[in-house]
C-alpha cells in the first residue's frame, strides 16, 4: 500500500494525533504540527467536526466544547500549508460526508475513526473519492472488520477504482489499560487481506512499538506539546515531544530488526556460509587403496568440500593418497564409483 509515494511494505508510516489537543487555538495547533515535525513522524492528523452534524442537539454541553475546538474550512487550509511547509503530510478525519468532499483537495488518504466504521454513507463518500482509506477498528469484531472492508471494496468495484485500504487495531478506551490492548489483534486483522496498523490509545509508547512486531504498518499515536495544558482528557494519554521522538526512534529500530516476510539467507551473513558450514573429513588416518565406510568419516568446518548428505557419494569408494585424520575429503582424492 502506497500513500503520497510512501510505501508501507517498506516503510512505517507513523501519525501525530493531534486531534483536538489544540483545543480551538490555531497558533497552537501550528506549532504543534512544527514540533511533530521535528521528531520524526510522518503525518499529523486532525479532526474536522461540525458539532451540529456529529452529536444531537439535546447534547448542549458537548456541542458547547465541541465549537470551542472547531476549525473553520479555511483554517484547514491554513494547517494543510503549515505541515507542508513542515514537510509531514496533512490527514484529517471527517465527521460528516460535507467535510469529506471538503477534505478531499487536501488529504492524501482518508481517516476513519472507530465510531463510524460502520457508518456507511461516509464510508462510501470516502471510497468514492477514489483515495487510500485508514479505517480504526475499535468497537468493532472481526466480522463486523470483514463487512465495512467488503463494503468499501464493493464500491471501489463499481466504480472500477484500483485502491488500497489499512484497517487499524484499535481499543476505544482513554487511556486503554495494557490488559486491553490485545495486540495479538493485528494479526486478526491480516486475514482481511489489507494493510494493518494500531491506533494506541495506552499511556507510554510500548505498545506503539510492539505493534510492529505484530505487523503494524501504520502507527497513530495521540500527541501533545504538554501534558499538563490543561484538563483536556486527551493531554494526559497523549505523547509529549520527548515521548513521540522515541517512539519514531524505536519503531524505526523495531521495524529495522523486523525486515522482510520470507526467511533467506541475509546478506549480513553471507560471508559466514563457508566458515559455519560442515565438509566430509578423514575420521582415522587413510591410506592409498583403502575402501571408505560410513565409520571412516566426520564432519568439520569449513564448508567448502563434500557437503553433509553427500555421504552416499563417498561411502565404498577407494582413496587415492594418503589423507590425515581430520583433513576434508574431495571428490578428486577417491576413484571412479564401480557401475554395478
Amino acid at each position: 500500500m502506497r500513500i503520497a509515494g510512501i510505501d508501507l511494505d517498506r516503510h512505517v508510516l507513523v501519525i501525530a494525533e493531534i486531534g483536538n489537543n489544540h483545543e480551538g487555538s490555531f497558533e497552537l495547533a501550528q506549532e504543534m504540527i512544527r514540533s511533530a515535525a521535528g521528531t520524526g513522524v510522518d503525518a499529523v492528523k486532525f479532526q474536522t467536526i461540525v458539532p451540529e452534524r456529529l452529536v444531537s442537539a439535546d447534547q448542549t454541553d458537548r456541542l458547547t466544547q465541541l465549537r470551542k475546538f472547531q476549525f473553520s474550512y479555511e483554517q484547514f487550509d491554513g494547517l494543510k500549508q503549515t505541515a507542508d511547509d513542515a514537510g509531514v503530510l496533512f490527514l484529517s478525519t471527517p465527521f460528516d460526508i460535507e467535510s469529506a468532499k471538503f477534505l478531499d483537495r487536501l488529504v492524501p488518504a482518508f481517516k476513519i475513526a472507530s465510531g463510524d466504521n460502520d457508518f456507511f454513507p461516509l464510508l462510501e463518500a470516502v471510497a468514492l473519492t477514489g483515495k487510500p482509506l485508514i479505517i480504526s477498528t475499535g468497537l468493532a469484531d472481526l466480522s463486523q472488520a470483514r463487512r465495512t472492508v467488503e463494503f468499501v471494496k464493493s464500491v471501489w468495484q463499481g466504480e472500477g477504482i484500483d485502491q488500497e485500504l489499512a484497517v487499524l487495531h484499535c481499543v476505544v478506551s482513554y487511556p486503554t489499560p495494557p490488559e486491553a490492548a490485545n495486540l495479538s489483534a493485528i494479526a486478526a486483522l491480516k486475514s482481511l487481506d489489507v494493510t494493518v496498523g494500531y491506533s494506541d490509545h495506552t499511556l507510554g509508547i510500548e505498545a506503539a512499538v510492539v505493534s510492529v512486531g505484530a505487523g503494524a504498518r501504520i502507527i497513530e499515536k495521540h500527541f501533545t506539546i504538554d501534558k499538563a495544558y490543561s484538563q483536556f482528557r486527551d493531554h494526559q494519554l497523549s505523547a509529549d515531544p520527548a515521548e513521540l521522538r522515541e517512539l519514531v526512534a524505536r519503531v524505526r529500530q523495531a521495524s529495522a530488526l523486523m525486515g522482510a516476510e520470507g526467511k533467506s539467507v541475509s546478506d549480513a551473513e553471507r560471508a559466514n556460509l563457508t566458515p559455519v558450514r560442515r565438509s566430509i573429513a578423514a575420521g582415522r588416518d587413510l591410506a592409498p587403496g583403502d575402501v571408505l565406510r560410513y565409520d571412516d568419516l566426520i564432519w568439520v568446518r569449513p564448508g567448502d568440500g563434500l557437503r553433509p548428505g553427500e555421504e552416499d557419494a563417498v561411502v565404498g569408494r577407494t582413496v587415492r593418497r594418503a589423507i590425515a585424520l581430520g583433513e576434508l575429503i574431495r571428490a578428486d582424492d577417491l576413484t571412479e564409483p564401480v557401475d554395478s
